[in-house]
């Protein structure tokens, strides 16, 4: 059974930097890439960042790009998000997902995923 294990959330003062772990288990399938979301409350889950397993190729959104690095270790099995420069706007409950072989839609939304994450809180304080 897949697990996404994710770590790293807490508490920040604006302009501060939060590094986000997600590490997975259990799989008996390639995976082609894994991604982060978050849901603030009262808002719907939104894209944030996502990476090629294989390539390495990042996918940011637009409020992620130039402050928010995805990276990964394949032999850790492990990706992880660095956030900079965050501001009260970026807390939410952030999710991990993992693409667990699906070859339809794109890594900028959720029917991409199969697995994810049970969530890590994220609070930025101003």
């Amino acid at each position: 059974q897949v697990q996404l294990v994710e770590s790293g959330g807490g508490s920040v003062q604006a302009g501060g930097s939060l590094t986000l772990s997600c590490a997975a288990s259990g799989r008996t399938y390639s995976t082609y890439a894994m991604g982060w979301f978050r849901q603030a409350p009262g808002k719907e889950r939104e894209f944030v960042a996502a990476i090629g397993w294989i390539s390495g190729s990042p996918y940011y959104a637009d409020s992620a790009k130039g402050r928010f690095t995805i990276s990964r270790d394949k032999a850790k099995n492990t990706v992880y998000l660095l956030m900079n420069s965050l501001n009260a706007e970026d807390t939410a409950v952030y999710y991990c997902a993992d693409n667990g072989g699906r070859t339809k839609s794109s890594p900028y939304s959720e029917p991409y995923y199969a697995y994810w994450g049970q969530g890590t809180q994220v609070t930025v304080s101003s």
